[in-house]
């Protein structure tokens, strides 16, 4: 039997430090991008993408070809959040902000930080111009949680706001835009008054789907909560008490 070797653990602070210096860097970057609205040149590294990340690995497989390589385009991206993703992949940490929680690239612990921050920061974070600018598949996870500190009033204004702004953008309707996110809204929540005026206004501008409207009214009138399957009861960290929710038989856990 080999007798066991000397594992030697060199320091943290300096190797993170040396790796954070690389960071849209144009020494030794063999892949440049081009993000968001301003189209700022980024300047990045393969190797290091593409063996930590899936999405990147997958978007530059393909071998360069010879010459300068044409920049990859990411236009819908924000400039801010991009970069954060990228000193997380190149430091293994990043600093949070408001305007640096939009993307996650399918990031597993950072877009589990991410969606733990804005947790904590619901308020600001829902007002904040990155919200508007999330996609669909980094809405549902927040639109799924229980600790969002908001209440469902709120949370649906925030969702009309953020499906506004991509049917904008996308040149699609308001409806299209928000199918995917606006089932994870908790429509039984609200008291019947609001409800009749979400109604109102849906009908005005079609946002959520009518049958939708209809198992939040079925909740109401069979005061159970587990009765009207496809309408989620379930109280969030920061829905504000009303009335019918003593009638509802699941509570925020």
């Amino acid at each position: 039997m080999e007798p066991l070797g000397l594992v030697v653990h060199g320091k943290a602070e300096p190797f993170s430090a040396a790796l954070r210096s690389l960071i849209n860097n144009p020494r030794y970057s063999d892949v440049r991008f081009v993000v968001g609205q301003e189209q700022r040149e980024v300047f990045a590294h393969r190797c290091l993408l593409a063996c930590r990340c899936n999405f990147f690995q997958r978007l530059l497989g393909t071998e360069p070809g010879p010459g300068v390589p044409s920049p990859v385009v990411l236009s819908t991206v924000p400039t801010e959040a991009f970069l954060a993703v990228l000193e997380f992949l190149y430091t293994n940490s990043v600093k949070l902000h408001r305007h640096s929680v939009a993307v996650t690239f399918g990031l597993g612990p950072l877009q589990e930080r991410c969606v733990a921050f804005i947790e904590a920061h619901s308020q600001e974070a829902l007002r904040s111009q990155g919200f508007l600018e999330l996609s669909a598949a980094a809405l549902l996870p927040l639109l799924r949680s229980d600790k969002l500190c908001v209440d469902e009033a709120e949370l649906v204004r925030a969702a009309r706001s953020w499906a506004r702004v991509g049917a904008a953008v996308l040149e699609r309707p308001v409806a299209e835009v928000a199918a995917p996110v606006v089932k994870e809204l908790r429509l039984a929540l609200l008291a019947p008054a609001e409800l009749s005026a979400l109604e109102e206004q849906n009908r005005q501008e079609p946002l959520i789907p009518v049958e939708q409207i209809v198992e939040a009214w079925k909740c109401h009138a069979l005061r159970r909560g587990d009765e009207a399957r496809g309408a989620p009861c379930r109280r969030r960290r920061g829905t504000l008490p009303r009335e019918h929710h003593r009638f509802l038989d699941l509570s925020f856990k």
